[in-house]
């Protein structure tokens, strides 16, 4: 009798110290850090793979955690009911048993791995994937049937479950994460915007931060040899397109570093530069093409210069990998730049915007929160709000900001004055 006693014992402690290593792992598995799991996978660790892995098939994963989880726990209470009922028949044994394991499987099942699976969740992960990766294989089948009445009893009620990896949840969860992180001091504004700016690569047209083509300086090929070697002298840019007839007609782009190589060879006699010999053919992308994809682009051609056209051919600005990079870790600056072009603070804390600043920058500048979703630059914003062209001395109140329209010139908004974001009982 006593060497049942120890026997069915262990059993049992046996069924929920396994049962223990599934409820661990449904903690450590779903909490566990999938970046440093990839990096450390890179480095070769056969457990960081292995964890990798199960969570690539998260949904079989958990389904076979459940299945072994209950599955134990089950049996080992059934096993308890009957070993304690035996020597204590009726309702009194059962009552004994159920305290029993309730106390068991509270404490020693789900409390206790639980607790150091959420304060070692990476470690834990990796010590138990082995296991949980040959339960998942092995209880594969079983899975396929879990999930397939699953989906079909959800379908009943109109729920549908998509078997694809959203992305884009993914990338709002990082940037949830980085928003949490710079509320609670982790992050600055500066890493805070730098990640963020990377995450809307994809979601940017060049068209968004592209230069006007307004603003573009441009060079005409005809002019006289020594005319044109002295403007682009005096460009701040060190790449200019070149245009003949028309400005719409782009014909070539001049680089700085091929003009001075030319001056030397022609022994410094501005006369003797040929501009069509010097410029290089002009690269045309269209205005819908994304930032990820044009700065993946600008590295596999080796180029840092491009011009945008519309769906009809016609110029609409340029982009450079310089315009790329500033979405990411801000303003670029050189000796040539003025500090934040087109926004000039005030006393006050109100802001003179020039209407051509696109919002990204004046968000950036000012740690401001402007929507940008149907408008790229301050005046579009301004016009696209009013629903028509303001004249000057005009006020609006709209994203908690008070805009006041100081210039316009014919039907271009080019001035404003734009506050600080209001208090809330104010902007209400």
């Amino acid at each position: 009798m006593t060497t049942t006693v120890v026997v069915m014992g262990l059993v049992i402690l046996a069924l929920l110290a396994v049962s223990a290593v599934f409820s661990a792992a449904e903690t450590a598995l779903t909490r566990a850090s999938r970046g440093r799991m990839h990096q450390l996978e890179r480095e070769h660790d056969p457990a960081a793979r292995r964890v990798n892995l199960l969570l690539a098939k998260e949904e079989r994963m958990i389904g076979a955690v459940l299945i072994g989880y209950n599955a134990l726990n089950i049996l080992a209470s059934s096993l308890a009911t009957v070993f304690i009922t035996h020597a204590i028949p009726g309702a009194e044994g059962v009552a004994i048993a159920t305290g029993v394991m309730t106390v068991l499987v509270v404490v020693f099942v789900e409390v206790t791995p639980k607790t150091l699976a959420i304060v070692r969740a990476d470690d834990v992960a990796r010590a138990i994937s082995r296991p949980m990766l040959v339960a998942t294989r092995l209880l594969g089948p079983l899975i396929a049937g879990v999930q397939w009445i699953v989906r079909l009893t959800l379908g009943l009620f109109g729920v549908k479950l998509e078997r694809g990896v959203d992305v884009l949840a993914a990338r709002e969860e990082i940037r949830g994460a980085v928003a949490l992180h710079h509320s609670v001091g982790s992050f600055e504004t500066g890493e805070r915007l730098m990640l963020g700016g990377v995450l809307d690569l994809s979601d940017l047209d060049v068209s968004e931060i592209m230069v006007h083509r307004k603003s573009i300086t441009m060079i005409d090929a005809d002019l006289p040899p020594r005319e044109l070697v002295a403007r682009i002298m005096d460009a701040e840019h060190t790449r200019l397109p070149v245009y003949r007839a028309e400005p719409e007609n782009i014909v070539g782009v001049v680089h700085a570093k091929d003009l001075l190589k030319a001056l030397v060879e022609a022994g410094g006699e501005a006369e003797k530069i040929e501009v069509g010999a010097i410029m290089r053919p002009p690269w045309f992308i269209p205005d819908t093409t994304s930032l990820k994809d044009q700065l993946a682009a600008f590295l596999k051609r080796r180029t840092h210069f491009a011009l945008v056209v519309d769906e009809y051919g016609a110029l609409q600005g340029l982009v450079t990998l310089e315009d790329i990079l500033e979405e990411i870790v801000g303003e670029i600056q050189d000796e040539y730049d003025e500090p934040v072009q087109g926004v000039r603070r005030q006393p006050d804390g109100a802001v003179l915007v020039d209407g051509d600043v696109t919002i990204r920058d004046l968000n950036r500048a000012m740690d401001w929160n402007l929507p940008d979703e149907h408008a790229v630059t301050v005046a579009g914003l301004v016009i696209h709000e009013a629903r028509a062209i303001p004249e000057p001395g005009q006020r609006f109140l709209f994203h908690d900001h008070r805009f006041q329209v100081l210039r316009r010139q014919r039907n271009q908004v080019t001035l404003l004055r734009v506050s600080p974001p209001l208090p809330e009982n104010e902007a209400l």
